[in-house]
Parts: structure tokens; sequence; C-alpha cells
């Protein structure tokens, strides 16, 4: 079965769930998403909170995992621009092509009271300025053409700088020279993952322009075909496939594992999505009840893959290079 014809599968841990044991423990998560890897998810989304810092989390996770994407959340309050664009360039060659960047639309109460704004931004000033701050972020990831590293060392050349672009950025919220100081990686630029999307016409245009995938709840099969019908046609617009962006439904199984493997089943069918973002507690008995009980249902209909199809996180979700139509 194609790709097009299987559903892409994500996982999503919370942290703040189950004990306090399991909450601090590295070693779970490793053998969470090695577990997860082992039966060929093709991610896992790591939230920013407490116990770990989402990209730390990701550099270690990197190092004991080879196949699976590592999205990890990160606030565009909490880190300046070029910080964050040079953090997930950094994980993405650690990962070797494998690390996504969790970008959410919506502002996180108090966050921003801890780096010196007690009050906040305002609904609208929040979303201008992360749309501000992703198409930074994404210049800086782009800096770089393909064959800008020569490596000529009998000419003393690392790189060809009229191969390298400053982004020579001057915005309403920031004003970022670049370029970045990290090279492209296999994958060219790492995944964009937004969450957090209203109904907005400023949202899904968002979403549309620079989404690599966005996760969505659950929501009828009227307003899901409205919203993916919609979606098509902006990135159609901006010049990308009808198809660029991938919709990921993001819910939490419940009841048999045929009937979560029905409920997927009827979703995945009506078009209105490209697979799904699981839910689960950190702990090893509701992993194994997704991965052990539900997937071998949806792989023996034919709607879930036996084995990688690629290296990088993009060639798993059928992306296009850095983002690209």
């Amino acid at each position: 079965m194609s790709r097009e014809q299987t559903m892409h599968l994500g996982i999503s841990f919370s942290p703040g769930s189950g004990s306090a044991a399991v909450a601090v423990d590295f070693g779970l998560f490793a053998q969470l998403v090695r577990k997860a890897e082992a039966s060929t998810l093709d991610m896992v989304v790591l939230a920013d909170a407490a116990p770990f810092e989402a990209t730390t989390l990701v550099a270690a996770l990197a190092t004991v995992t080879s196949r699976i994407g590592l999205v990890a959340a990160a606030s565009t309050v909490a880190h300046q621009p070029y910080n964050l664009a040079r953090r997930f360039a950094s994980l993405d060659i650690i990962s070797h092509g494998r690390a996504g960047w969790n970008a959410s639309m919506t502002q996180k109460p108090l966050e921003a009271a801890n780096f010196s704004r007690p009050d906040g931004f305002s609904p609208n000033d929040f979303r201008r300025r992360t749309e501000e701050y992703i198409g930074i972020v994404q210049g800086l990831w782009k800096g770089w053409d393909a064959d800008a590293l020569l490596f000529d060392k009998s000419a003393g050349r690392f790189h060809d700088p009229e191969k390298i672009h400053l982004l020579d950025h001057k915005g309403e919220f920031f004003s970022v020279r670049g370029p970045l100081n990290v090279a492209p990686s296999p994958q060219d630029t790492p995944v964009l993952v937004m969450s957090g999307l209203s109904s907005s016409d400023v949202d899904i245009a968002a979403a549309a322009r620079t989404a690599d995938v966005v996760l969505v709840s659950e929501t009828s099969p009227e307003d899901a075909k409205l919203f993916r019908d919609d979606l098509s046609a902006r990135s159609t617009a901006y010049g990308r496939a009808p198809d660029a962006v991938k919709i990921l439904v993001t819910l939490e199984p419940s009841g048999t594992p045929a009937e979560t493997a029905d409920r997927l089943e009827a979703q995945f069918r009506t078009g209105n999505c490209h697979g799904f973002n699981v839910v689960l507690p950190p702990q090893i008995a509701a992993l194994d009840g997704f991965v052990g009980d539900v997937l071998p249902e949806l792989q023996q209909r034919g709607f879930a893959r036996h084995g990688y199809g690629g290296d990088t996180l993009r060639t798993n979700l059928g992306l296009a290079p850095g983002g690209a139509s």
C-alpha cells in the first residue's frame, strides 16, 4: 500500500500524568520512544512541560533512537527566533534529519510573565508575532544553499560564502540579520508542526503558507472536510501542492482495540486527514495497548505500514524537502 493510502501516526506523551516517579524518569521516556520506533510510528510529539525541557529531551532521545521522528514544542515567547532556529537546526543534525518543531498558535496563560511581559500579548498581537517569528525561523533555516558546503581542504574552503544568505529581517516585532551558523541537515530543514489553530482565516492561511504538519482536534466530518478543503485551496494559492500540509487528528484512544481501529479507519476513509496523533500517558502499559493491540488491527486492514520508508522525518511523512511544494 502506498504512503498516500496509509495513515501517518504520531504519539504524544503527557509528562504530567501518572505518578511522580514516572514523570521524572528519562529511562522510561527512552524505553517508550524506542518501543514506538520498533512499531514504526512516524513521530513522537513532546510537550514543553515538566519534568524536561522538550528540546533537551529530544537531544537525549536522538542518541538512543535512529528512525522515529522527534518533535519538540518550544515557545515563541520563551525563545528568541535566532536562538530557536539554531537549536532546532542543531537537533536536526544530531538526529540525522529526524527533528521537528511544534509551534503553537495559542498563548499559554501566564507564560509571558516569566519573560518580561507581565501583561502578556493581546490575542491579535500574539498571532501576528507568532507568524513573524515562524517566518524568521524558516528563513534562517533556508539561508544555506544545498551545495554551500565545499569541504575543499586543498583550497582551504569550508563553504562558499556566495551560497549563504543574509536574512536581514526588520519587522513589527523582530529584527534579525542572519545568517544562521548551522548548516542544513539531511532533511534540509526541521519539520514545522503547527498546533492550537483557530478556525480563523489568519490561522489557516498561516498554516497553508508555512506548516508541514498541523495537529487538529477531533470534529464532525462536515467541519473536517471544510478545514481540509480550505487548507488545500490556500496551499495551492501559495504555490504549494494541495496536500503539502499533512493533517493529523489528535485523539485519545478509548474502547476495545477493534473499536479504536474502527474509529481511526472511519475518520481516515473520509479523506479529511492524513493520520492521527495519539495522546497517551507515559506508561508502558498504555503504549502497549496501542502498538500491541490497535496498531496490528490497522496493519491487518492495510491502513498502517510495517516499516519505515526512509531515514528522515520528512521522507516518512511524505513531505517535500525544506517545506517546498
